[in-house]
């Protein structure tokens, strides 16, 4: 358990599942900001601790499926926020979001917290729930199990949200900025109520402040309906870019869509076809009821355009607080690395490079921290974008997910497909791998400095194979080593010499150096 640093506050305290994720990570600080105590349950806590709010809310380790770790964790609680779904872990989905969410109003209602919160989707008007998408059948029962679980509830709907680094927004910017004409599924012309994420996060901060005698569900939305199409549309005038040629076909099943969508857009199928499948119907809302209890500021809920305005606003200048990379990748491993000399754990193949650095360490960690996404891998573009494409066909995120931040990182960033699980600075960068594999796979850099004070940077790359299949594809990849990792060490070598002498300057912004890729 981490604590904040700054003493206890007054107000009450609330608990937030899916701190870690897109809506969880913003909300934190929306929280602390209007007075609440904040308590984040995370099954990896250190993927928290570079947020800039981290000392001021409480951490601790636990996991929604157990019951144990729920019970404590809602010792104390006022407020429960529930923003995690089992989506994408396997056909058994729909059961374990049952089974998370029974044990979450069981053990909330046996702690006494007043009130839960959940954000689910909006689901279609007259719809039989046997034809919903199963994304939004789980949804929507997820939200009639906190309903029911004697504990007073506030169940939020929201359909599209609109803001940067949502899978929406990023699945929306990309299919336009790159497709100036696009033949696109039927589901372009089905209406949706699409809200801007601040609005979001309005309603599910003061949902925190509801009478008790309040539980039900609330439709939140922005102000215009709108056809997909309509959001392409408007969203190219926004940006800037010509007016693009639309053509809809009926042929492409969502499973189609979704992979079309991954081809095209960082968002790779396994995100996008819940996304997609969700557009088959028209979602508007029915109400805007929460407004009696959470009353609409001047300029709120804000238009389609400003929320577009917005969004592209915190993309240009690299402010994106989360993305929908944020949250983890289902089926990404999460054991620890092992360590040598005390592995026990079965083969571990570790591929080591060293280099001498003509350079200050901290233009190399500069080079460093600034590695993947626009400024590439310094080693054999070819190789790195094929095992990406790769990546998607089998399923997993691909090499497009890109940064949150041009020039810094922080633990729990997505990295391409890799995931930040350590990064202290100006000395080590550690990340794992979240593609498919059949083993697990951590990639350290390190900036030294050795006793002679010259600069050193050292690398490497660790695989744990799983079974037979884990080795053969060790020893299969491994004639490439020389190229792919020998060529990223000496080109990294090479690009921090070029750097500017930054010895006094560690943090400042990396050059963008997409000539690497």
């Amino acid at each position: 358990m981490r604590t904040p640093d700054d003493g206890t506050a007054p107000g009450p305290l609330c608990l937030v599942t899916g701190a870690t994720g897109y809506i969880g990570g913003r909300l934190v600080p929306e929280l602390l900001a209007a007075g609440y105590r904040v308590r984040c349950l995370a099954r990896s806590p250190d993927r928290l601790r570079d947020h800039p709010w981290a000392g001021r809310a409480e951490v601790v380790r636990g996991d929604v499926t157990d019951p144990a770790s729920v019970a404590a964790a809602l010792r104390g609680v006022d407020v429960a926020y529930y923003l995690v779904h089992a989506l994408g872990t396997g056909r058994g989905f729909e059961e374990t979001d049952r089974r998370a969410a029974r044990t979450f109003g069981e053990r909330a209602r046996a702690a006494g917290v007043r009130r839960i919160v959940y954000l689910g989707g909006l689901t279609p008007a007259g719809v039989p729930e046997s034809e919903l998408s199963p994304h939004l059948r789980s949804r929507a029962e997820v939200g009639r199990i906190l309903l029911g679980s004697g504990v007073p509830a506030t169940v939020l709907r929201a359909a599209v949200v609109i803001g940067s680094g949502s899978a929406s927004f990023e699945m929306l910017r990309h299919l336009t900025e790159r497709l100036p004409v696009m033949i696109t599924p039927s589901w372009v012309h089905t209406r949706t109520q699409p809200v801007a994420v601040r609005d979001v996060l309005r309603a599910l901060v003061g949902s925190a402040g509801m009478p008790e005698d309040v539980s039900r569900t609330f439709d939140i939305g922005g102000p215009e309906v709108l056809t997909y199409r309509d959001m392409m549309v408007r969203y190219a005038a926004v940006a800037g870019l010509p007016r693009r040629a639309i053509v809809p076909v009926p042929v492409l099943t969502p499973g189609l869509s979704s992979h079309w969508v991954g081809l095209v857009t960082p968002v790779p199928a396994g995100i996008a076809r819940p996304l997609t499948e969700s557009l088959r119907h028209e979602v508007v809302c029915r109400e805007h009821d929460i407004a009696r209890y959470v009353p609409d500021p001047p300029g709120h809920p804000i238009g389609f355009d400003q929320a577009v305005r917005l969004a592209l606003k915190r993309v240009r200048e690299a402010d994106v607080a989360t993305r929908w990379s944020s949250a983890s990748v289902p089926g990404a491993p999460s054991d620890p690395l092992p360590t040598d000399p005390d592995w026990a754990g079965g083969s571990l193949y570790i591929d080591r490079r060293e280099l001498t650095v003509n350079a200050s360490r901290a233009s190399l960690w500069r080079v460093v921290e600034g590695i993947g996404g626009e400024n590439g891998w310094y080693s054999f573009p070819l190789a790195w974008a094929v095992r990406g494409r790769l990546d998607r066909l089998v399923g997993g995120v691909g090499l497009r997910r890109g940064r949150r931040d041009a020039a810094r990182l922080r633990a729990g960033d997505s990295l391409d497909f890799w995931r930040v699980e350590e990064i202290e600075p100006n000395r080590l960068l550690r990340l794992r791998a979240e593609m498919r594999l059949p083993g697990l796979a951590w990639l350290e850099m390190y900036a030294e400095t050795d006793d002679a004070g010259r600069t050193r940077y050292r690398q490497r790359a660790l695989f744990h194979p799983h079974g037979l299949l884990g080795h053969l594809y060790w020893w299969a990849v491994s004639p490439f080593h020389a190229v792919v990792f020998g060529g990223m060490a000496r080109n990294i070598a090479r690009a921090a010499a070029a750097e500017p002498d930054t010895r006094n300057t560690a943090g400042a912004p990396a050059p963008q150096r997409s000539a690497h890729r």
